[in-house]
């Protein structure tokens, strides 16, 4: 059996076109599942879900599970994206500086909980516009930090 394909055709042998793809697929499916999460967690009204007039302790977990979920399903994505290439101290500091970032928003979320919130243990966990604040800071950190750890690959000159 014969095939009309000249020899001169190329063939695509790149890593990344194959093992790649599904890689980049699941951390799209996980960024998504942790997105979900993180909306359930802020705005369960939004699904009908409300019980209580303030955010509990539940609520609050869930934000941050939806949260790293999120981060997980990024540095995956990302991770791929550096498929053949020799990390960056950059790059490094980058994914660290995320985890730092999401260490904050866990810490800042959390402070009633650990007892360095503005309520004491015997009153209810509040989630208020300090602890609002701190996760905000952890986001923006963790926003940052994706963002040193995008790769840049310069083109090659065709010489």
């Amino acid at each position: 059996m014969t095939s009309n394909v000249p020899a001169t055709t190329s063939i695509s042998t790149n890593p990344l076109d194959d093992a790649a793809t599904p890689r980049i697929r699941i951390s799209l499916i996980t960024v998504l599942a942790g997105f979900l999460f993180f909306a359930i967690g802020t705005k369960p009204d939004l699904f009908g879900w409300d019980r209580s007039p303030v955010v509990g302790f539940v609520q609050i977990a869930m934000f941050l599970v939806g949260l790293a979920v999120m981060c997980l399903g990024g540095y995956v994505g990302i991770l791929t994206l550096w498929w053949g290439y020799e990390r960056t101290i950059i790059s490094e500091i980058g994914t660290r500086m995320a985890a730092t970032g999401f260490v904050i928003a866990v810490f800042a979320g959390l402070a009633d909980i650990f007892g360095m919130g503005s309520q004491s243990f015997p009153q209810t966990p509040y989630f208020g516009p300090w602890q609002a604040t701190g996760v905000l800071i952890g986001q923006g950190v963790i926003a940052l930090g994706f963002l040193l750890f995008i790769p840049y690959h310069p083109k090659k000159a065709n010489s």
